[in-house]
């Protein structure tokens, strides 16, 4: 992936939506993309407005680093955001999708109703667009990827604003899943390590623990 600054100001038709929490997972995404309730959540999504699955999917890494905290609803425990300004890297997936596709997955993330375009002008010419005080309503232009760019969602604060808390079970184990059927070559160690050393997890969860999930 091509890490540069964000010089479009024009929407494409299709972008890559890079999702670093749960969506890594093809059964969670489904849910967001078709509407449903996957499994091991409580929640019961309302889908997008075009329900296709991505047209690609392929294994990437963010510069900047994951992290755990605030109190999920869905599954209990800390929700991953995504800090792009700190030293690390990410292990994400991206999905390539409408832009509509992405509108309406980020307001499902922002806990709206999906049905609105959102105005994408914003984050592409300026790399960060805060639409909302929400957790999820600061979208970030992560780079470029087969000519394409890279966005995805996270919160307006930095890793270390923020009380860190562990992840629930179920959570942790459809992003480790999830990463490990990318594709990329990560092997299963990697992906456990990379997660269990993640602020947040690291206070509950060893890399023994996450393959222990992935059984």
């Amino acid at each position: 992936m091509e890490r540069r600054a964000a010089d479009r100001t024009e929407t494409p038709r299709k972008l890559w939506y890079a999702a670093y929490g749960s969506n890594v997972h093809p059964e969670r995404l489904r849910a967001y993309l078709a509407g449903g309730r996957p499994q091991g959540a409580s929640r019961w999504y309302p889908g997008c407005r075009d329900r296709t699955m991505p047209a690609e999917s392929v294994p990437v890494e963010l510069p900047g680093v994951l992290y755990f905290a605030t109190t999920s609803p869905v599954w209990g425990g800390g929700r991953a955001f995504y800090d792009p300004a700190a030293d690390g890297r990410t292990l994400a997936v991206a999905h390539l999708v409408t832009a509509g596709q992405f509108s309406d997955i980020a307001a499902q993330e922002m806990y709206r109703d999906p049905g609105t375009d959102l105005d994408l002008s914003h984050v592409l010419a300026r790399g960060r667009d805060r639409i909302g005080a929400g957790r999820y309503e600061t979208l970030v232009y992560a780079g470029e990827l087969a000519g394409r760019p890279v966005l995805t969602c996270t919160a307006p604060w930095r890793v270390g604003e923020v009380p860190h808390l562990p992840p629930a079970a179920a959570y942790l184990r459809f992003l480790a899943t999830g990463l490990l059927a990318a594709g990329r070559g990560w092997s299963a160690a990697a992906v456990a390590e990379y997660l269990a050393g993640s602020p947040g997890a690291e206070r509950q969860w060893s890399a023994a623990d996450v393959l222990q999930l992935m059984e």
